[in-house]
């Protein structure tokens, strides 16, 4: 299993504007408040943009913000603008993925393992990772089926009933 430098960047940097709601951050601020390179977060930022995570506003007060609240945005959505399929083999989408006998039964458990994967990161919410002070985190709780479970402190202990 493989988790992309590009989804985590852009998970740290959508938390980061969930933090802040009431002005735009700047890329340089997200950088150096993560410890994310410059250069890299500014090209996972523009496919969040592209993929309606983020606006946009430019000039001296300009940045980014969410377009929609913290506790909407969830792992998958992360996931899916950044990198396009949660788990691919060699690079390829596991949808058509088939093998000749005796290994034909091998890619249903790929995909298996794919849909797994997803149910988790679409139960996780930009909002339930925040720190309980934060703005965003206001009572935000994971979402999805298991979410009555999720503990409502920090961290881990809020994706203990996600899994």
């Amino acid at each position: 299993m493989h988790i992309s430098a590009k989804a985590d960047y852009a998970a740290r940097a959508l938390m980061e504007l969930a933090c802040d709601i009431d002005r735009p951050l700047t890329c340089e601020a997200i950088a150096s408040s993560q410890e994310i390179p410059f250069r890299f977060l500014k090209s996972v930022v523009g496919e969040l943009r592209r993929a309606g995570l983020v606006r946009s506003q430019r000039g001296c007060e300009g940045g980014y913000w969410l377009t929609r609240p913290a506790a909407e945005i969830t792992l998958l959505d992360v996931v899916r603008a950044v990198d396009g399929e949660v788990i691919t083999l060699r690079g390829e989408p596991l949808a058509e993925l088939a093998y000749p006998t005796p290994a034909t039964g091998l890619p249903s458990v790929w995909r298996t393992i794919e849909e797994g994967a997803a149910a988790v990161l679409a139960g996780v919410t930009i909002a339930a990772l925040l720190p309980s002070g934060s703005a965003a985190a206001g009572g935000a709780q994971a979402s999805g089926p298991d979410a009555a479970s999720a503990a409502p402190s920090a961290g881990e202990d809020r994706l203990a009933g996600v899994a």
